[in-house]
Formats: structure tokens, sequence, C-alpha cells
């Protein structure tokens, strides 16, 4: 068993050095609100297609509804209460705004929630967990681009913004450590809920915090154009694959 968890941590390690390395470059030079939005126009995407490629087809595979119906309901309750937490301090600071506090905590959760399906994808395989690993690695760079632009236009300083993409990273090594030593070993049904959780939280993610942010700008066809490239990129990894 520790083997295998060294194992998974090794190969999680790579998504995780993806998300700290995204908060590093954005933290040197923060780009402007066009690329901005491109970013998140891309990230969208691809969260999207996490979703329509990774984790529904699995959900509609097991065919176990009550588990689908309680963890995706899990997953809005907790988005929620995330927005309700978060719009609570924002009447608390006056000075203060809390849309990129708000967005680190949804990061937070669709990060653990990735590092759990890295453990779980080398509890179904060795293939499986490998392509996962993949397509997580591209996706967790731009949001990790994405959490530090935030904080940047919120004028946080780069090493909170190092720091708070660092914290991202480890709950992605944490999140795989779960899947790994915990996930492995359930029942179909827990592991339903759990990715139903994570579409719900990725979902909430894209329409609520960072499509809002991305229309602030003016639409161009280079920034939907992004969105439906981002949206491409896992399905043509799993061909090549």
């Amino acid at each position: 068993m520790f083997r295998s968890v060294v194992n998974v941590l090794g190969y999680a390690s790579i998504p995780a050095a993806a998300v700290l390395l995204g908060g590093i470059l954005a933290s040197v030079r923060a780009p402007g609100a066009s690329l901005r939005s491109v970013v998140q126009h891309f990230t969208s995407g691809l969260l999207f297609a996490v979703v329509a490629t990774e984790l529904l087809p699995d959900v509609m595979h097991r065919r176990l509804p009550f588990a689908t119906i309680i963890g995706f309901a899990l997953g809005v309750a907790v988005m929620l209460w995330i927005k309700a937490f978060s719009a609570r301090r924002e009447k608390n600071a006056s000075n203060a705004s809390t849309r990129p506090s708000r967005l680190l905590l949804i990061m937070a959760v669709d990060i653990a929630v990735d590092g759990l399906l890295i453990g779980v994808g080398f509890a179904l395989g060795a293939k499986q967990g490998l392509l996962i690993t993949i397509a997580l690695t591209l996706e967790v760079l731009f949001p990790g681009v994405s959490t530090a632009i935030a904080l940047s236009g919120d004028g946080a300083s780069r090493k909170r913004i190092v720091g708070a993409t660092a914290w991202l990273a480890a709950l992605l090594l944490v999140g795989a450590s779960a899947g790994a030593v915990i996930l492995s070993s359930v029942s179909g049904a827990v592991l339903d809920a759990v990715s139903s959780f994570g579409m719900a939280a990725i979902l909430y993610l894209v329409t609520e915090e960072l499509l809002v942010e991305a229309h602030e700008v003016e639409e161009t066809p280079l920034l939907t154009a992004a969105f439906f490239a981002g949206f491409l990129v896992l399905p043509v990894i799993d061909m090549f694959s």
C-alpha cells in the first residue's frame, strides 16, 4: 500500500508542479485584461471537457442515480455555502473585494477533487491513472494562472500569490493520497458520489466565477475560440493515448 501511495504521489506531483508554475508565472508578470479573459475562456472550456469526457461518462456507466443525486447536491450545496460565506465577509469588510477569496475557495475544492480522481484513476489501472494525470496537468495549470490573476488584480503581493498557489498544489497531493488510500477500496456508490460532487464544483466554478469575470471585457471571436480550443484539448489527448 505504501509503495502504491508513493507511486501515485510521484505522478500527482506533475500537476501539482503545474499549479505552482502557473501561479509563479502569473505573479512575475500579471497579464492584462484581454489575456486574462483568454486564459479564463480556455480554462472554462477545459473544465467543461473534464466533466464531459472524464466524470460524466463514468457516472452514467455506473448507473447509480441516488449516489449521483446525493453527490451532486452536496457539491452544489458546498458551492452555494462558499458564496454565502463570501457575501457575509463582504458585508464585514467594506474596503476589500471577496471575489478572489471566493475563487480561491472554489479552486481549492476543484483541485482537491482532481487529486482524488488521480488516486482513484491509478486504483482502476495504470493506463487510466496516467491518462487522467496528463489531462489534469493541463487542466490545473490554467486554474493556477487564473487564481494568481485574481489575487494580483486585488493587489495581493507576489509572496501571497505564490503561497496561495503552493497551498493549492499541496491540496492536490493530499487529495491524491486520499484517493489512493481510501477511495480505491470503497464501493462504486461512493466513487459515483465523489465524481458527482466534482462535476458540481467544476460547473459552478466555470459558470459562476470564470466566465462571469471573463466577460467583463468585450467579447471577441478570439475569446470565443479560446473556450472551444480548451474544450477540444482533452478529447484529442484521449484519441492519441
